[in-house]
């Protein structure tokens, strides 16, 4: 039996993060992972789907400039790219396992289950903590139809070494989108199946419309209101079907309908801690009905938090404070975070809902279309839009942004909404010229 004073469960970003912060304290720490250490962002998620993306942007940035100084159309080359990706991923989990063990943090891979008494079964040793933290993250959820065999997941398609011919992909969420987008710039026939008419619905409408047609325009072909009931492996490929008239035959199919929580086999009634599919149920101080158990990252269910890398890092830092006894008292309190469907353009937004904010007479919203403004014309950008959400003090409050560069534009506005900066604080600032930063003046 092993005894801590902090065990974490899971080994993925936050819970690294937290383990590595804790034993700086001076606390004598534990982590368990049971699947690949690191988690799922730098292992098949976030860092090499950006990967497989960097070849999209620069591909489509060349068809942008084909004929306006460069000549001829790149190609992507499927096995090296993924060759690439392995590259970085199979490092993953080797590393991170060193990491810890060089940092003198004992990392223990196996199982977790809590049991009867309290304790931490991770595999067959058995762990007693004066504090436990989950953080197990999600999974991808799986499609409950007949056939359901035959569909894989975002995991799956992060690890083709080969592309599929036809491939097709059900869902109308970012996932779905950024992975059609990097089928498609690779040269598969790509199928997007939506079971309504309104993807990616965190998103102004508008900029969706836009940024969908901008995939057809690419080859992508999007299929709306369809519920399919049943895959089905034939000579031809496997055929989708619904319980009307829609048949479609691809070689493969990737389901990107959600995640759920890593929740259900951690025995958590056992410690009276309460959690469903969304995640494990906290207060704001991120602790569980057990005044003992904690939860970070993806596997908490947050309202009006988004489930992104960054957020589990900023849980782990608030953790540190609670678990040494500095900010015993205080409430996690998150900033303004921006959320991104990566691609070639790209959709960004943060802070207040420009949709719902134009319904406030308190707010004003601008929609600015700065398609054929020097920074984008410059690189001749399909389309940029900006919306911004201005209150009554003229603070920036809310901003969404459409285009090949809107990561760039919205970290900016994030800084200025985090910051309660008004239309005329910037006017004191001189950025860059010209650059994208240069354009935020003109944005306020």
């Amino acid at each position: 039996m092993t005894h801590v004073q902090t065990l974490i469960l899971g080994g993925g970003p936050g819970g690294i993060a937290l383990a590595y912060d804790l034993k700086a304290a001076g606390k004598t720490v534990a982590i368990a992972e049971e699947n690949l250490w690191g988690g799922t962002c730098p292992n098949r998620g976030c860092d090499p789907k950006k990967i497989l993306l960097a070849a999209v942007e620069a591909k489509r940035s060349a068809e942008h400039l084909n004929g306006q100084g460069l000549v001829g159309m790149p190609k992507v080359n499927w096995p090296d790219l993924m060759r690439n990706k392995f590259a970085y991923t199979d490092s993953i989990p080797g590393g991170t396992l060193a990491g810890l063990k060089s940092a003198n943090i004992e990392a223990l891979t196996g199982h977790a289950q809590f049991t009867e008494d309290g304790h931490v079964m991770v595999g067959t040793k058995e762990v007693v903590a004066d504090k436990i933290v989950i953080a197990t993250g999600e999974r991808p959820s799986r499609l409950s139809i007949e056939g359901a065999e035959h569909v894989g997941t975002s995991t799956d398609f992060l690890n083709m070494r080969e592309l599929p011919r036809r491939i097709t992909f059900i869902g109308g969420g970012y996932i779905a989108f950024e992975l059609a987008d990097i089928a498609n710039a690779a040269g598969a026939q790509v199928d997007l199946i939506l079971h309504n008419d309104r993807p990616l619905k965190a998103f102004p409408a508008d900029m969706v419309a836009d940024l969908t047609t901008q995939l057809i325009e690419a080859g992508v072909r999007i299929h709306k209101n369809i519920d399919i009931s049943k895959v089905t492996s034939t000579n031809d490929g496997l055929v989708l079907t619904d319980n009307a008239q829609f048949s479609l035959t691809t070689d493969a199919v990737i389901g990107a309908t959600g995640r759920i929580a890593n929740v259900d086999t951690l025995n958590l009634p056992a410690v009276g801690v309460v959690a469903d599919k969304h995640g494990v149920q906290v207060n704001d101080h991120l602790q569980t009905a057990n005044p003992n158990i904690y939860a970070l990252g993806d596997v908490v269910a947050k309202q009006n938090v988004p489930k992104l890398t960054p957020v589990a890092g900023f849980d782990a830092r608030y953790l540190v404070g609670q678990l040494t006894g500095e900010l015993s008292n205080e409430a996690i309190a998150y900033p303004a975070i921006p959320t991104l469907v990566f691609g070639m353009p790209k959709l960004a937004k943060v802070g207040v809902d420009v949709t719902t904010a134009a319904q406030d007479a308190y707010l004003t919203v601008k929609k600015i279309d700065m398609t054929h403004w020097y920074t984008y014309n410059r690189i001749h950008d399909s389309v940029a839009k900006v919306t911004v959400v201005l209150n009554a003090q003229h603070q920036l409050v809310g901003a969404a942004v459409l285009s090949s560069i809107a990561d760039e534009m919205i970290n900016y506005l994030t800084l200025l909404i985090n910051q309660h900066a008004t239309s005329r604080s910037f006017d004191d600032q001189i950025m860059a010229y010209p650059t994208p930063a240069s354009d935020i003046d003109y944005l306020l």
